[in-house]
């Protein structure tokens, strides 16, 4: 049976992502609606929501949520380009706050057409939106082993890199790799019986589909441009599962949380350090209790700031 989606510490992200009844907000990852569900039942009459992802089962889901609330506006794209789809919808600082959920959903996980479950066998696609860009399986076909190898090092903190990727190359020329039971079979002949705790597979295909999407490249342009979509006051919420993706957020953070970099020395007061952000509270976990009825919740971190 596959799982009903739970969204991660909903109701203390719904409470992170809220700065006022009648705002405008946006999730930028928009997914099953979990949490823009809950977002949408805390609005008053005057609240709006912006809902976009760039999977088509994401939109079609936010179709059907938009029939019991009116006040949601569609968008199929990618988070990265929300500063023009927000400015689209004439809202650019005047957004009250802006959510990315950057895990997976349980739907995309369980379906074995997507391609990003090592769990059963399907094509290898890996891709967000499958309608664009190159899948996993493409993009496997092409490369060499030494890009092969970096983007499992590096995404996926893949000690047996090397290992992989030449097998990847080995394998293909005797067969298209094609479905993800292909990939699951040689990553396992590749790594070493010895090797213990995850499936031998699970950090291989969070690298391959962090590199096919774009993801940290996604993420770095959405930081880039968010602050100025919001009005003051207006917060940012991001859940991240893992290290990489929390680095980039809590650095982006706390370097606006500080101000200007200036010498110590210099005779100037903490106000004039040109601050944009505030950080609401220390990055959230979620409790044992969520862990256990969704285990998927373990690795999300929520960090929280409000524009200045």
């Amino acid at each position: 049976m596959k799982a009903e989606h739970l969204p991660v510490m909903p109701e203390e992200t719904v409470a992170g992502w809220l700065a006022r009844s009648d705002g405008y907000y946006v999730d930028g990852t928009f997914g099953r609606g979990g949490h823009s569900e809950l977002l949408l039942k805390k609005l008053g009459a005057g609240g709006h929501l912006l809902a976009i992802d760039r999977d088509p089962l994401a939109i079609e889901a936010a179709l059907r949520l938009q029939q019991q609330y009116p006040q949601i506006d569609i968008e199929h794209g990618a988070f990265a380009d929300l500063a023009s789809l927000v400015s689209q919808h004439d809202q650019r600082g005047k957004v009250s706050g802006i959510l990315l959920d950057l895990g997976m959903s349980s739907p995309q996980l369980d379906d074995a057409s997507r391609g990003f479950s090592f769990m059963g066998d399907g094509p290898l696609d890996m891709r967000m939106d499958p309608t664009r860009g190159q899948s996993a399986a493409q993009w496997l076909a092409v490369a060499e082993a030494d890009p092969i190898a970096k983007v499992l090092r590096e995404y996926g903190e893949e000690k047996f890199a090397w290992r992989i990727a030449q097998a990847i190359v080995e394998k293909r020329e005797q067969q298209p790799i094609e479905t993800t039971k292909q990939l699951v079979d040689i990553i396992e002949g590749a790594v070493p019986a010895k090797h213990q705790g995850k499936h031998k597979a699970t950090r291989s295909f969070q690298a391959i589909r962090i590199h096919v999407n774009g993801e940290l490249e996604q993420l770095a342009g959405f930081l880039d441009g968010c602050i100025d979509l919001l009005e003051s006051g207006g917060r940012l919420a991001i859940i991240s599962f893992h290290s990489l993706e929390d680095r980039l957020i809590k650095r982006y953070m706390r370097n606006l949380a500080r101000g200007d970099d200036l010498p110590s020395s210099l005779p100037i007061r903490d106000t004039e350090l040109n601050k944009k952000l505030r950080i609401v509270e220390r990055a959230q976990r979620a409790s044992d209790d969520e862990i256990a009825i969704n285990p998927r919740a373990r690795s999300a971190i929520l960090r929280v700031a409000e524009k200045i």
